[in-house]
């Protein structure tokens, strides 16, 4: 299909414009904003990252604080309760 006489490449804009800088520093900048837009929509989607489960040991506690004491916890509170109550 041709295009007509009077009508050059460009559908709207004559190819001179569209060949020139500053179509090109905006044809780059809305390049660069899809990238980023795709980027940040995949993260989204994707579960989160906790980088601190990587890394095990350091901000454990040494005892169990919880209100819930573990077998261990519960058998060693019973012993001292029998040994204060031996004395």
């Amino acid at each position: 299909m041709s295009a007509p006489a009077g009508v050059g490449a460009g559908v709207l804009l004559p190819v001179e414009v569209l060949q020139s800088g500053p179509v090109a520093v905006l044809a780059a900048f809305v390049a660069v904003n899809t990238v980023m837009y795709a980027a940040l929509a995949v993260a989204k989607v994707l579960p989160k990252v906790y980088p601190t489960t990587w890394f095990g040991g350091r901000n454990r506690r040494a005892q169990n604080r919880s209100i819930h004491p573990d077998d261990a916890d519960r058998a060693a509170a019973a012993a001292a309760a029998r040994v204060r109550a031996a004395q």
